[in-house]
């Protein structure tokens, strides 16, 4: 698995930063998506999956390893 984040499209609503603490942060000053694992281990598939779906702007993208 594979993470981008699209800064431009975040709105900083943080629904990825509760789901998934390990790989998403929100920068102090505005609030926007910090991505800390690109690659994440398999134990967090489930939540970065999550994270993508609940992201009101589709800020997230997951691209799944073939």
């Amino acid at each position: 698995m594979k993470i981008t984040v699209d800064e431009e499209k975040c709105c900083g609503a943080g629904q990825c930063v509760l789901i998934a603490p390990e790989v998403f942060d929100q920068r102090d000053d505005d609030g926007i998506v910090s991505l800390l694992d690109a690659t994440p281990p398999a134990d967090q598939y489930d939540v970065v999956r999550e994270s993508a779906s609940v992201c009101p702007a589709a800020a997230i993208v997951v691209s799944e390893d073939a």
